[in-house]
């Protein structure tokens, strides 16, 4: 429990954890970013650790100085893009066993099945929209190895969305993270980027399953 508060915690304001480590250990912090990074988008029971949020945040404290850009898009991006092959590989070797799996504390079967109906609609743009939403990000490139998408074709969607994802999210934290206004709302901020691209999965989702087989 204390583990899950402090976890909650961290996402909540991940702009103060991160500056203090930042202070603390200084040049560690990338090691940090690429973990979670890594783990976010390649550990299919790991959907719940901070992403966009995360970004816009490392984007600021660059603006700070704090940290160097360069070096952040290439190491996130790859930490992004190395993931997403962990998770398809994982995808590939359980295959359609997955479809078979109960919700668990270590497994959600919601957001698995809400991923398949939106990557059964919109096919592999999937891994690159999702990687802006929570949970589609972290399930979409598994469900692409349980679908057996073509490594060539996944991989390209992979890297696409990978320097979409953390160079534009990165660069919006870095151009506007320590505007006074959005230093004073920034726990809204965070917020918004946790729910509203959680609404727009459960939109898609909801719309593909009220399609019929044929249509989707």
């Amino acid at each position: 429990m204390d583990l899950l508060l402090w976890l909650i915690d961290f996402i909540l304001h991940v702009d103060v954890h991160l500056r203090e480590f930042v202070l603390g250990y200084g040049a560690w912090v990338y090691a940090l970013l690429f973990l979670i990074i890594f783990v976010e988008t390649g550990v299919v029971v790991m959907p719940f650790l901070p992403g966009d949020s995360l970004l816009f945040v490392v984007g600021a404290l660059c603006g700070l100085g704090l940290m160097n850009l360069p070096l952040t898009y290439v190491l996130l991006t790859t930490a992004a893009v190395l993931g997403n092959q962990s998770n398809y590989a994982i995808g590939r070797r359980v295959g359609q066993r997955a479809f078979q799996w109960e919700q668990s504390r270590w497994f959600n079967r919601r957001a698995f099945d809400q991923t398949h109906a939106f990557f059964e609609k919109y096919g592999g743009i999937t891994l690159v929209a999702g990687r802006f939403m929570p949970f589609v990000r972290t399930f979409a490139p598994f469900v692409a190895g349980v679908a057996e998408m073509s490594r060539r074709k996944f991989s390209l969607y992979d890297v696409t969305g990978g320097v979409l994802w953390v160079g534009s999210v990165v660069t919006a934290g870095y151009l506007f993270g320590n505007v006074p206004w959005v230093q004073t709302n920034l726990s809204k901020i965070i917020w918004a980027m946790i729910l509203l691209p959680g609404l727009v999965v459960l939109y898609g989702a909801w719309k593909a399953r009220r399609q019929p087989p044929a249509a989707a």
